[in-house]
């Protein structure tokens, strides 16, 4: 049972006017993760004093019995979403990048604030199965490939077993980061010294390595990079299969009640923009013509003037926008939400707040059995968008007192 479901009835809430912090944004092992395991999420929330939390995997929804549990347990308020990586056929034909500043269309896309227990009806829920498949038969046939290579350069006793990587780093969902920690781990375990280690790797990747071994998240890059990657070894490309269009992803995340998020990416490490998200109004039309009307932005990407300059345009619109910190590397980072330049301002503290507390409100409601903030043609309740915020406040309040 959700733990919303014995809350208060509305009426009986009260808010404590706290603005509180808020992580709305991080993946688990349940997908990939810097996390070991879901608990270590909320040990680093509870030091980090972050009272709102957001699950976020991609394509699964299967850490999130554990996540409700902790959650109870830490007194933190669960927010369930989820990450999907999708296709706008209208960009790709036109050869405009979106949110992947790498391949023209490709898309990542979020859902916000699920029903748990999960259901989804069978159409839905047999498309979700078939991109999960697609991607695991992707991991697999690289596993297979990087095994055929290790063999190839006589390192057989390094080959690893699929289901080993699968039972030993991830647990139903396995990606390329998980194949790039298993041989690191190998090369790790069976050599002892540095020079041993770099000899290995520079020997499976067939050029110097870069990355000091001391940097294990550097190195589980620099193997994904090199092995993983379009050009290496055991590079298998993606089926057009695992992509569904994003009106279908939009669809699946209504009908599992949750609310339609568009990840934006904004400005890189050299200031530069995709084309898709260069131009606001442009981008904000777009987000109309898809039915979105939610946002979210990982800030420790993006440079602060630009970051609130992007927010304050959009929630003038009467966007929601929720920020997080994805976690989706093996670098550890703390949870604590900031820019790559400088912490947030009390100005987006605030509309992060907000934008969690729409989402809190969204679940407290479909967990009563009411309507919530996207209805199921995804069309928002703008004009009570101020009414979500207050109820939002109050259950997140009771939630975490």
């Amino acid at each position: 049972m959700n733990v919303l479901e014995k809350m208060p009835a509305k009426e009986e809430l009260k808010s404590n006017g706290e603005i509180l912090k808020v992580n709305g944004h991080f993946h688990t092992p349940f997908s990939f993760s810097a996390f070991e395991n879901i608990e270590q999420v909320f040990e680093m929330a509870d030091k980090e004093d972050i009272k709102v939390l957001g699950i976020n995997d991609f394509i699964t929804m299967d850490g999130y019995p554990a996540f409700h549990d902790l959650s109870v347990k830490h007194k933190k308020f669960p927010l369930f979403n989820i990450e999907f990586m999708g296709l706008l056929l209208q960009e790709q034909k036109k050869g405009i990048k979106v949110n992947d500043p790498n391949n023209p269309g490709r898309t990542y896309f979020s859902g916000k604030g699920l029903r748990f227990p999960v259901h989804l009806d069978p159409p839905f829920q047999q498309k979700l199965d078939s991109v999960f498949a697609e991607s695991m038969k992707q991991t697999r046939s690289m596993v297979e490939q990087l095994n055929q290579h290790l063999a190839a350069i006589g390192m057989e006793d390094l080959q690893i077993p699929f289901e080993e990587i699968k039972n030993r780093y991830a647990k139903e969902l396995v990606r390329e980061r998980h194949i790039a920690k298993a041989v690191r781990t190998a090369v790790f375990e069976k050599y002892s010294s540095n020079e041993e280690r770099k000899a290995a790797l520079e020997k499976i990747y067939g050029k110097p390595m870069k990355a000091e071994l001391e940097d294990v998240a550097a190195v589980d890059n620099e193997a994904r990079g090199n092995l993983l990657k379009s050009g290496g070894v055991a590079f298998v490309p993606e089926d057009p299969k695992a992509f569904l269009e994003i009106p279908e992803v939009i669809e699946i995340i209504i009908n599992a009640g949750g609310i339609p998020c568009y990840p934006t990416l904004l400005d890189n490490a050299k200031g530069e923009f995709t084309e898709f998200e260069e131009n606001y109004e442009k981008l904000y039309q777009r987000l109309q013509e898809l039915n979105v009307h939610c946002i979210e932005l990982i800030p420790t990407r993006n440079k602060f003037a630009i970051m609130k300059d992007f927010v304050q345009f959009f929630v003038a619109r009467d966007i929601v926008v929720t920020f997080g910190t994805e976690h989706n590397t093996p670098a550890m980072e703390p949870l604590t939400v900031r820019c790559s330049d400088q912490p947030l301002d009390d100005y987006l503290l605030k509309v992060g707040y907000e934008g969690a507390c729409v989402v809190a409100a969204h679940e407290y409601l479909h967990a009563k059995g009411e309507a919530g903030y996207v209805d199921a043609h995804g069309k928002p309740a703008k004009d009570k968008k101020d009414e979500f915020i207050a109820l939002g406040k109050k259950v997140i309040a009771e939630m975490t007192r």
